[in-house]
């Protein structure tokens, strides 16, 4: 890699950019906390890029933690970047300005390294769009010596064979300790003025969580994978997730960032535990980051004082994905309301599993604020709990809610999913009548009755997952299924429950996408040439845009979305990191186990 020096149109950005846009507040830097070195004076660059708008990165934990890892050593420098909104690109097109980071200005393309946090498989046509604002080729192929390594990280990273003709090297797993040992590798091979080429090679062979998509090839028999085997000897097959073994020392952000944007997330957040004791099988997080382990209530004490010193949030946020499993929780709640109940800081606990301990919990935060309580409930009945693996009793979840409400709570919000296994219509109303007796039964506390809020969403089949092998429902059961919820509730007069639905469109894409192979490269492409950005944003999602780049290559995107894997073959993202195989089937066997699913599959035709 040659020695790269940064280019800062600076004057042009001020002149002819910022005065132009909406939202100047997203690109202009400057936040306190922000970390700025001398470009000049640095063995690495980094440019650290969000493919969404800067209110959605900058409430991204994983950004702020590899930002601070990155500018702590020695010699590297991390700055920041986001997708600009539809207007803000035009004018950088327009114009012809390089897309810039927010620290110094910097044009992305005069970055040693573009680093991407992969975060759901819609943001895959931003990443696109970040590299042509920043003058590259979108190929890895068609990229020279002199452009930047582009890595990608995140939990896509687990299936991004899609992705795969446009990412030099993925980091899969939690990036804490790769990101250093990888930077160190970079910068010692620059040292040597070694090939881009070379030093993706010494990475594969020395990480075995570093993949390097150019380096593997497939082949196939039809639309099925025949084998998967690399082009260097000395490559793994199969690659491991990297995982941070104590995560009570892991590096974290003391001072994050307070953004100049109002953030999606604007408050502190200290991840309290990683993984998940329950492995709810639509979940590929709590199948993908294990094992499970802990922070010290000590440490998340001096972590919350020490972020709120230096941002002065008023919320303290409690991350984990079942927070209530956390073995000390009350102990915990109880440290941090003694410490900041005098400083009017509210303490936010998400990913709140029902429980019969959870009854308590209400109790014990009175500093939580009262605006609602989120439970992710998934399934309306037992049965269908038992299928997903989330077995949680009507009893425990009326008694905590029965708690919420002597607490103060006045509102409850509740998630669930259709599209589950097993699923029938009667399952499908249920949604309607449990959130129904939940929001009644505070009668029992204030003789009102409490408002609702219950967002659907459309079950995604996810690699790594047990439910991986299934097909999606096609978008008119989910058509269906919204309006039997709907009808329910009218026929209830429920005016007190209000009901959001995920976008069925997007939620086909995503399981398109999300479960196919390298051969999509070409449909990203496509899509994202005929204007296909922000597809996670109803107002720019452009479905039919999507149906014409799958047709172009002969594909379809409701069959991909569709697709049902048979057990005993090579999945796309099997080789990249994630369980054992044997250990996703014996869940996926037990699913399989508790209905009548024959008979279950009858019936839909039938209705369809």
């Amino acid at each position: 890699m040659n020695k790269k020096e940064p280019i800062t149109p600076t004057d042009r950005i001020e002149g002819e950019f910022l005065p132009f846009v909406r939202r100047p507040s997203r690109y202009i830097g400057g936040e306190i906390n922000q970390i700025k070195k001398d470009l000049h004076n640095c063995d690495l660059k980094v440019a650290l890029c969000f493919p969404d708008t800067y209110e959605v990165g900058m409430s991204y934990t994983g950004l702020a933690i590899i930002y601070d890892i990155l500018n702590k050593m020695r010699g590297v420098a991390a700055e920041r970047v986001f997708t600009p909104w539809l207007d803000a690109e035009e004018i950088l097109r327009q114009k012809g300005i390089p897309l810039f980071s927010l620290e110094s200005r910097a044009a992305l393309g005069s970055f040693d390294v573009i680093g991407f946090s992969l975060t759901n498989e819609l943001c895959y046509t931003n990443v696109l769009n970040m590299l042509d604002l920043a003058g590259l080729a979108v190929r890895s192929e068609k990229r020279t010596e002199n452009d930047p390594l582009v890595i990608a990280g995140g939990g896509m990273a687990n299936c991004c064979e899609p992705m795969a003709e446009f990412i030099d090297l993925l980091i899969l797993g939690e990036a804490e300790n790769a990101v250093v040992g990888l930077a160190n590798l970079i910068i010692n091979m620059k040292k040597e003025s070694a090939f881009k080429k070379d030093i993706l090679l010494a990475a594969a062979k020395k990480f075995d969580w570093a993949y390097v998509p150019s380096l593997y090839k497939f082949d196939y028999e039809s639309d099925k994978i025949k084998s998967f085997t690399p082009l260097e000897s000395g490559l793994p097959t199969r690659l491991r997730n990297a995982a941070v073994d104590d995560l009570d020392n892991a590096p974290v952000p003391t001072r994050p960032i307070v953004p100049f944007a109002e953030a999606v997330q604007e408050r502190i957040s200290i991840e309290i535990m990683r993984g998940c004791p329950g492995r709810c099988r639509f979940c590929q997080a709590s199948f993908c980051r294990r094992p499970i382990r802990y922070r010290s209530i000590d440490k998340i004490i001096d972590m919350a004082k020490s972020c709120y010193e230096s941002t002065g949030f008023e919320t303290v946020s409690l991350l984990s994905l079942s927070t209530a499993d956390y073995p000390d929780i009350e102990t915990l709640i109880d440290r941090l309301q003694n410490y900041f109940a005098d400083k009017y800081v509210g303490l936010s606990l998400p990913s709140l599993r029902v429980d019969k301990h959870l009854q308590l919990l209400p109790k014990l935060v009175s500093s939580v604020r009262k605006s609602g309580l989120t439970f992710a409930v998934e399934a309306a009945t037992e049965n269908l709990r038992q299928i997903i693996n989330k077995p949680i009793k009507d009893e425990d979840l009326f008694a905590a809610v029965l708690e919420a409400y002597k607490a103060g709570w006045q509102k409850l919000k509740l998630y669930f999913m259709t599209g589950l296994p097993g699923e029938t219509e009667d399952d499908v109303k249920q949604i309607v009548h449990l959130a129904n007796k939940l929001a009644r039964l505070r009668k029992e506390i204030d003789g009102k009755t409490a408002s609702v809020n219950i967002t659907v969403s459309w079950l995604v089949p996810k690699p790594h997952t047990p439910f991986g092998w299934l097909a999606q429902k096609p978008g008119e059961y989910f058509e269906k299924a919204k309006w039997l919820i709907l009808d329910e509730k009218k026929k209830l007069g429920a005016k007190f429950l209000q009901f959001k639905f995920h976008g069925i469109e997007q939620s086909l894409l995503e399981s398109a996408i999300g479960r196919g192979g390298r051969r999509l490269a070409d449909v990203i492409e496509d899509a994202w040439r005929n204007g296909a950005k922000f597809d996670l944003w109803r107002e720019s999602f452009k479905p039919q845009i999507w149906e014409d780049a799958f047709g172009k290559f002969g594909m379809n995107l409701d069959t991909a979305a569709q697709k049902h894997f048979s057990t005993d073959e090579i999945l796309p993202w099997e080789h990249l990191g994630g369980p054992e195989k044997d250990y996703l089937l014996k869940h996926f066997a037990e699913a399989m186990s508790h209905r009548d699913f024959t008979l279950f599959a009858r019936r839909r035709g039938a209705a369809e």
